[in-house]
């Protein structure tokens, strides 16, 4: 088999395709033959070694996949055999085949083809933890989101829309704003070229936001915790830009809002039975049309540097996929 692997911490570029030995499930795991890999921000923080954890190496990144399962171990039924899957994982999918347990298995929803089922589980896993368990997000409520044209963000759109909310799109350029536009967003704002503060104000007729969705971090942190309504609540999803933002806490104390961490992976280990729940309700949405995922571009594995270097730059417009064929 085939298999993208981080032999050092580094850049992207020193990742490599090497031929491994196919793998064999042990008691309690099935194996996936590999379609299609999503690629996340967090691929490019583990292989640099500045995650929240650190794989030994040499490992191949990639925490999303799609497949089929083409062999089992012991204990498991092996009727599965054949079934196609969506499996999450803290590493391993850049390759053509993963060893999981069955409980980081989700089902395939009808009609999901693979390059869409490799790009959903973290984007909208994630967005729909945020605005429903943390946030609270209630229809009739404003909604910014930040970094809106990447694939959180995009997520975050469609589900805030179908949560009832009215949503503001900011992101760094006019593609990007538009495919939020196409994803449901009610108005847009080019943070290069306006100041987020300013545009809110206008914008929200200066009572500013309920909730913020905040997979950026960096500068445009503090401008939307300014920019907050009362009682708002600011969701800290992630730091694309690479900056960890300080927190003014008077500002909490002055808006009585609060800020409030996402970590789904975490919260899908630890409370298995309501992330399962989400995806009930976002597998149905699907299927209703109601959600319509954008992948930006497809690789092959053999370009996996390039793949993570559009994450790393903020090239990307929605998700980004790895192919095995």
């Amino acid at each position: 088999m085939k298999a993208v692997l981080c032999t050092k911490l580094g850049e992207p570029e020193s990742l490599s395709v090497a031929e491994i030995d196919d793998l064999t499930p042990a008691k309690g795991q099935v194996r996936i033959a590999i379609e299609a890999c999503g690629c996340n921000f967090p691929d490019t923080l583990i292989i640099a070694g500045k995650y929240q954890f650190k794989p030994q190496l040499p490992f191949s990144p990639g925490g999303e996949v799609a497949g089929i399962i083409d062999a089992v171990g012991e204990g498991v039924d092996k009727n599965r055999i054949g079934e196609p899957v969506i499996a999450i994982a803290p590493y391993g999918g850049f390759a053509e085949q993963i060893l999981i347990e069955p409980d980081k298995l989700l089902p395939r929803p009808t009609g999901m083809d693979s390059h869409t089922a490799a790009g959903f589980a973290m984007t909208y896993g994630t967005s729909m933890h945020a605005l429903k368990q943390r946030a609270q997000l209630k229809a009739g409520e404003t909604l910014l989101v930040l970094g809106a044209g990447g694939g959180v963000g995009l997520a975050a759109v469609e589900l805030g829309k179908l949560m009832g909310a009215r949503v503001i799109a900011a992101a760094s350029g006019d593609e990007k704003l538009q495919a939020a536009k196409l994803a449901g967003a009610d108005e847009l704002i080019n943070y290069s070229t306006t100041p987020l503060r300013d545009a809110l104000k206008t914008l929200t007729k200066s009572q500013g936001v309920d909730v913020v969705y905040d997979p950026i971090g960096g500068d445009l942190f503090e401008q939307a915790l300014r920019s907050t309504a009362w009682r708002g609540r600011v969701l800290v999803v992630g730091f694309a830009t690479g900056s960890i933002p300080n927190i003014a806490t008077n500002l909490m104390l002055l808006k009585g809002c609060s800020v409030v961490g996402v970590f789904w992976g975490a919260f899908r280990g630890r409370e298995l039975a309501l992330d399962n729940e989400n995806f009930a309700q976002m597998f149905a949405w699907y299927e209703q049309g109601k959600l319509k995922p954008h992948i930006g571009k497809t690789y092959p594995l053999s370009q996996a540097a390039e793949a993570l270097n559009d994450l790393k730059y903020r090239r990307a417009i929605g998700k980004i996929i790895l192919t095995t064929s």
